[in-house]
């Protein structure tokens, strides 16, 4: 039952029942109801600034893992950095100058990348930036690799090629120390045998005894193993290639035939004294593009620098050849 409620009335001295309107309930109950519904969406409003739900801390947690996630990565990318730009000061510095190849320009290392924005995707974030400025290192890092691994490849092809051609240059003396009997005549103007005339002398003549063994000074291929050049007697032509070509003359007998394959090393031939020969030695040439050069600059394969610099001496000395 609910409770009748009295109010006082002054003028007629005694208490008169309160009785209220519907209009008036009606309007209590909406003040009610709308001071309720904003004490609830205060509620709501500071509990969302002051306090968590379990799924924000979730989000948070994520975010926060994710922003460590990318710290670290840009560190790793650090140390990339610096060993991708130690390789690539190596390859200018060293490798490619060793193998005579032009250094890689700076801006084709670092070149970036035009067109459109490639980060786009990413924009519209709380971290936008670290993600787009992540992505943007990692592409130049890529790109850098793929510059300095085509480089790599370039100078496996120039050291192959240098390995070859270090192996086929004339770079030993063609008959052993122990079995020389001399430097009988060098490179320059000597005195000819025959005629007692002053002219210039090809090549270096190597005195030693008929048979001596006589050594290809380069990898190549026997051009020529005859007796057909005026002069020579029976001798040898190795072509190396690269344009280069070494004679071996005056031989008493061959031990190689014409287009056959020899190695630096390989005895080719044995000394003699056929042809235009006053007595038995070698005589040896170099040729570079067809043209004769002065082989004792040839010598660095089997002499030590003691060696070179008395062999040298003698060569510059104007004496007597003997052819």
């Amino acid at each position: 039952m609910s409770k009748v409620k009295y109010y006082y009335d002054s003028e007629t001295l005694s208490y008169r029942k309160i009785v209220r309107k519907k209009r008036t309930t009606a309007k209590y109950a909406f003040v009610f109801l709308l001071g309720a519904a904003l004490f609830g969406f205060l509620f709501v409003f500071i509990a969302s600034q002051y306090f968590e739900s379990p799924k924000e801390k979730a989000l948070v947690r994520e975010l926060q893992n994710m922003e460590l996630q990318y710290e670290f990565l840009n560190k790793k990318m650090d140390e990339a950095e610096i060993v991708l730009s130690n390789i690539e000061e190596r390859d200018n510095s060293i490798y490619r100058l060793y193998f005579e190849a032009n250094p890689i320009p700076e801006e084709q290392r670092r070149a970036g990348f035009g067109g459109i924005n490639r980060y786009k995707q990413f924009e519209g974030f709380d971290n936008s930036k670290l993600i787009a400025a992540t992505n943007l290192r990692i592409d130049i890092i890529q790109k850098q690799i793929v510059v300095q691994s085509k480089s790599l490849d370039e100078i496996t092809v120039l050291a192959e090629n240098k390995e070859k051609f270090l192996a086929t240059i004339p770079a030993i003396q063609p008959i052993n120390n122990e079995d020389l009997t001399r430097m009988a005549s060098g490179y320059g103007y000597r005195t000819d045998p025959f005629t007692k005339v002053r002219k210039f002398h090809y090549g270096m003549d190597f005195t030693a005894q008929r048979g001596t063994p006589v050594y290809a000074t380069g990898d190549g291929v026997v051009k020529r193993a005859d007796a057909g050049s005026t002069g020579y007697g029976r001798h040898i032509r190795i072509d190396h290639g690269y344009g280069y070509v070494s004679l071996y003359a005056h031989l008493y007998k061959y031990n190689v035939r014409k287009n056959q394959k020899v190695k630096r090393g390989d005895i080719i031939g044995f000394v003699g004294s056929t042809g235009r020969s006053q007595a038995p030695h070698l005589h040896y040439e170099v040729f570079k593009d067809k043209k004769r050069i002065n082989p004792i600059n040839f010598y660095y394969g089997n002499l030590s620098a003691k060696e070179f610099s008395e062999l040298l001496a003698k060569a510059s000395l104007e004496n007597q050849s003997l052819d």
